[in-house]
């Protein structure tokens, strides 16, 4: 099962962004001890040099990452068919307790990675690189959760047994499990549409109100109200969104919503919502270095823009909800 094409994309991937990784972690311990802008040392010049090189070295690691997120999901779902028990990525992600936690981690670096990015894009246009020790930084600390993104994938791929007898989503979200996902999954319908649609059009209007105003406030509301959006929609998926595409009422399985049955419609669903909270939590990152004179037109302008992004992304992931809703025949209530 290793010699699983994806799977050994996603083990090659893992595998080479920590080793990049590590080539660049002596590098970025220099930038952090001597970097300095205003000196016209030697050794500045072939630090400045340098960074351009180990910068383009780790955008790359980071959108190896943020590709990986979406074929490691896809990967799950393909497996499934290979367990007994699996309906969907859920069983082939219960096959061991790697699946998961690999998952999440996962997800994890797919945020990382592009908060990552959007720092790199405004330290690149600012005429003295002003975040060029945070960059760094960031990398280091980074480190030791990509080397963790690799253990766990290479324990759960290896630990992958075709006699294995696993459990099917219906028990991980039913209503009756002992699980936060049960919890959530157990919510009423009109609550967690208040939620779903109060939290969506409060990150809409908080990231067109940031777009205008671009200050530190309105930067920090749009995170905010990004990952409360974010929360929120996983908790509308689970508890009234699916159900109506299943057009079953105990059927809460966010991860069929990938099924070739059901169209391939939560990859229209997951997509924008999760660009549109990168975005969003970017655009408030930003904010932080607004600052520093160098950035003072560059870091706005950005954060406007991924602000602007957010807001279509959240609206594109609402309207196509909408429309899963409103073309069902399930009715849940009067």
């Amino acid at each position: 099962m290793i010699f699983q094409p994806a799977i050994i994309a996603l083990l090659l991937a893992a595998g080479l962004s920590l080793v990049m990784l590590l080539m660049a972690a002596p590098f970025a311990v220099q930038v952090i001890r001597h970097w300095d802008i205003q000196s016209g040392s030697e050794r500045q010049l072939k630090l400045e040099r340098l960074t351009y090189l180990f910068s383009t070295l780790i955008a790359f690691v980071c959108a190896i990452q943020i590709a990986a997120a979406l074929l490691f999901v896809f990967t799950a779902d393909k497996l499934a068919v290979m367990f007994v028990g699996a309906m969907c990525a859920v069983g082939a992600l219960n096959v061991n307790a790697f699946g998961f936690p690999a998952l999440f981690v996962q997800l994890a670096l797919f945020f990382l990675a592009s908060i990552w990015l959007a720092i790199n894009h405004a330290d690149s246009h600012a005429r003295d690189y002003p975040l060029v020790k945070l960059k760094y930084a960031l990398l280091l600390a980074a480190i030791p959760l990509f080397a963790l993104s690799l253990w766990l994938q290479a324990r759960y791929f290896l630990g992958l047994k075709a006699d294995v007898i696993t459990s099917c989503c219906g028990s991980l979200f039913s209503e009756s499990s002992a699980s936060v996902a049960s919890e959530v999954a157990a919510l009423e319908a009109k609550p967690a549409m208040l939620l779903f649609y109060g939290a969506l059009l409060a990150a809409i209007a908080l990231s067109f109100w940031h777009q205008r105003r671009r200050d530190d406030w309105s930067g920090l509301a749009t995170a905010l109200a990004a990952l409360l959006a974010f929360l929120a929609s996983l908790a509308g998926i689970l508890s009234f969104v699916s159900l109506y595409v299943y057009e079953h009422p105990h059927h809460h399985c966010p991860f069929c919503l990938l099924k070739p049955e059901y169209g391939y419609q939560g990859y229209a669903l997951y997509l924008p919502l999760f660009a549109a909270t990168a975005a969003g939590l970017a655009s408030g990152v930003l904010r932080f270095f607004s600052r520093r004179p160098s950035l003072a037109s560059i870091v706005p302008r950005l954060s406007g823009r991924l602000a602007r992004f957010a807001a279509i992304g959240y609206g594109l992931f609402a309207l196509i909800a909408t429309w899963m809703i409103g073309r069902s025949n399930l009715i849940l209530f009067a």
